[in-house]
């Protein structure tokens, strides 16, 4: 279900859910702190674990929705595990397009790397102006792509999609994954985004993460242990 309460016309949407290296969550964290982007709505889904998270004396929901008017983009900053969820989340995000009639969705995603320190960005479109082959990004030429990017792909011939991905550690935050993503985006949409010393700012960004995403998951297993509990 979506819960929006501003009135948004045809804006890009950017998505990317916690995954290898949460360099695509530390990316939309960043993105909404450097655009000022403010929160106009949430998404919903039964299959996600009921619970929320009070930063700051702030409730956060484990899916927001931002918006940047100045440069009309809304931002989907996910904090919490959506495994079992994925495909209601992405018919979702789908709803979403054609609810705000969006030019396109960019989908951020983080892929497995075996050489820590390499970054290699990849990239997938199904635009015919092809905007981001002038940045000189190789397309994606062999992988498996999982979850609610790997569901927005397998529905790409119905939607406006493009999808960066990012070669990212899988063990730990990983900040110039990160990097990497905002650079592209910075020159993808002209952003004007400093995205140099993000390496530096994201260790701010990765602490406030890790603080709420441990908040939602420590929360989740609560609630499962519980429901273990009782019908044991």
């Amino acid at each position: 279900m979506i819960e929006i309460k501003e009135d948004i016309k045809n804006p890009l949407i950017i998505e990317g859910f916690p995954g290898f290296g949460f360099a695509s969550t530390i990316a939309t964290e960043f993105l909404i702190k450097h655009l000022n982007a403010v929160k106009v709505g949430r998404i919903f889904s039964k299959k996600i674990a009921p619970l929320v998270a009070i930063h700051d004396n702030e409730i956060i929901d484990p899916i927001e929705i931002y918006y940047d008017k100045k440069n009309n983009i809304v931002v989907l900053r996910a904090l919490t595990n959506v495994s079992g969820a994925e495909w209601e989340i992405a018919e979702t995000i789908i709803e979403l397009m054609k609810k705000l009639k969006a030019k396109e969705i960019i989908s951020l995603e983080g892929i497995a790397s075996g050489k820590i320190g390499k970054n290699k960005v990849f990239y997938f479109t199904n635009l015919k102006n092809d905007k981001l082959k002038d940045i000189n990004l190789s397309n994606l030429q062999n992988g498996v792509i999982m979850g609610v990017t790997g569901i927005l792909l397998l529905k790409s011939k119905d939607i406006p999609l493009s999808c960066i991905f990012v070669e990212a550690n899988p063990s730990i935050p990983d900040s110039r994954a990160a990097g990497e993503i905002i650079k592209v985006l910075d020159s993808y949409l002209g952003l004007k985004v400093d995205y140099k010393p993000l390496i530096k700012s994201a260790e701010g960004v990765e602490n406030k993460l890790k603080e709420l995403m441990t908040k939602f998951n420590n929360t989740s297993q609560q609630s499962n242990q519980k429901i273990a509990d009782y019908l044991g």
